[in-house]
């Protein structure tokens, strides 16, 4: 037959993401898409960089992601930067909602990926970290670099 496929192919990843908050709760969502978005998402032009979720009218909005255009789409295609509505239940909805205005965190997608045909967002309850955090975590990087080095040797 032919080579064995993993069920989720990841599309784009927001690395900075994992830098700059500390990862409290994950969760999946689906996406709303125009056809030439999808098309171009398929193709792996996106950005999530500087993205973040908002809640507006019960409804949640992913802001800021950058599709880029599709190269076929002549006059059908959509605008890069439009916000892109989220399909989580009212129950997710709610909760982050309730993070983000109460607690003080804040909701920022992880990962775009596809998950049998259909596309996902992974996207995060987070807080953000202070500068002496990153600071700690890049030195805590470099000792067990060292470590592992010191165990080759």
């Amino acid at each position: 037959m032919g080579k064995a496929r993993s069920k989720n192919r990841q599309l784009a990843s927001n690395r900075r993401a994992r830098h700059d908050y500390h990862i409290l709760e994950r969760m999946e969502a689906g996406i709303s898409l125009l056809g030439t978005e999808v098309k171009s998402v398929r193709n792996g032009k996106v950005q999530l960089k500087d993205s973040y979720i908002e809640i507006r009218e019960a409804e949640a909005w992913l802001i800021g992601a950058h599709i880029g255009p599709y190269s076929h789409g002549n006059r059908q295609n959509h605008d890069p930067e439009r916000p892109r509505k989220l399909l989580l239940n009212r129950r997710e909805i709610d909760r982050i909602f309730g993070r983000t205005t109460i607690q003080g965190q804040t909701c920022i997608p992880l990962a775009v990926y596809l998950k049998g045909n259909r596309i996902k967002v992974e996207i995060a309850l987070a807080k953000g970290k202070r500068l002496y955090d990153k600071r700690q975590a890049e030195k805590e990087k470099l000792l067990d670099r060292e470590a592992r080095e010191g165990m080759e040797q």
